[in-house]
């Protein structure tokens, strides 16, 4: 069994086409991408493009932070996953917080965005997490489970290959607040252990389970160095190339 690292940074509502040119350059030059080790940067949809191009010579995927689960039709500013597989992107973050908080994604419409971004083969990186208020009240392994099971509903094991779970509490999104390494792992560990009674034992070990939630270069290589935490989803360290570099390049 060996996962690969996959560090993925999340744009969010950042960076024009001609900031994520400058941002590749940037990041180009500080690191040599380790061969351990996957990168991938979830872009706004206008400069899917241009990431995919700055990008090219590197091992960095491109991905999409949400995608709509038709192909086509009349669906006035949505975004299908044969377009963002057609700029030459390879990913899309589905079910992030602020998508179910703020855009009233649900546990049907995830499933639904991961089974449209599998038949495009684009990897489906799936956000899963708890309230402050959840967490307080010991449920988040209920909301967790809850929300794998609605946005995994349907899926063999093979359709599980190239999927990727990121564990992100929200409370410790963009606030500073982290989950401590041993908090993380405890969560992580319970999905894989989910994952397995889900699908089998070589689905759960076989699947890469990110953790997301105020990762920065000072507190990487700690959670990294936990079992069952394969990698970060990271936003606001992910906006400057010399502090994604230094995450990327963490020591293992």
């Amino acid at each position: 069994m060996s996962r690969k690292p996959l560090l993925a940074g999340n744009w969010k509502m950042f960076k024009t086409s001609a900031q994520a040119r400058e941002f590749f350059a940037d990041l180009i030059k500080l690191t040599q991408f380790k061969a351990d080790r996957e990168v991938a940067f979830g872009v706004p949809f206008p400069t899917l493009e241009a990431s995919v191009q700055a990008a090219h010579g590197t091992p960095v995927i491109i991905a999409a932070q949400d995608v709509y689960w038709e192909n086509e039709g009349a669906f006035t500013g949505e975004v299908s996953a044969p377009m963002i597989a057609a700029t030459g992107a390879g990913a899309v973050i589905i079910g992030h917080s602020e998508r179910r908080q703020m855009f009233g994604d649900t546990g049907e419409w995830v499933n639904k965005k991961v089974k449209a971004t599998l038949a495009a083969k684009l990897m489906p990186i799936v956000c899963v997490g708890e309230s402050l208020a959840e967490r307080e009240a010991n449920k988040t392994f209920d909301v967790l489970d809850t929300q794998l099971t609605e946005g995994l509903a349907g899926f063999t094991p093979a359709d599980m290959t190239t999927v990727v779970i990121a564990y992100e509490p929200v409370w410790a999104i963009g606030t500073g607040k982290t989950a401590t390494p041993e908090m993380a792992e405890e969560v992580h560990a319970h999905i894989r252990k989910w994952l397995a009674g889900r699908f089998d034992q070589a689905v759960a070990d076989n699947t890469r389970i990110l953790y997301g939630g105020s990762v920065k270069p000072d507190n990487v290589a700690k959670l990294m160095s936990q079992a069952d935490i394969d990698g970060a989803l990271v936003g606001g360290a992910s906006l400057e190339a010399a502090s994604f570099a230094k995450i990327i390049d963490f020591d293992a």
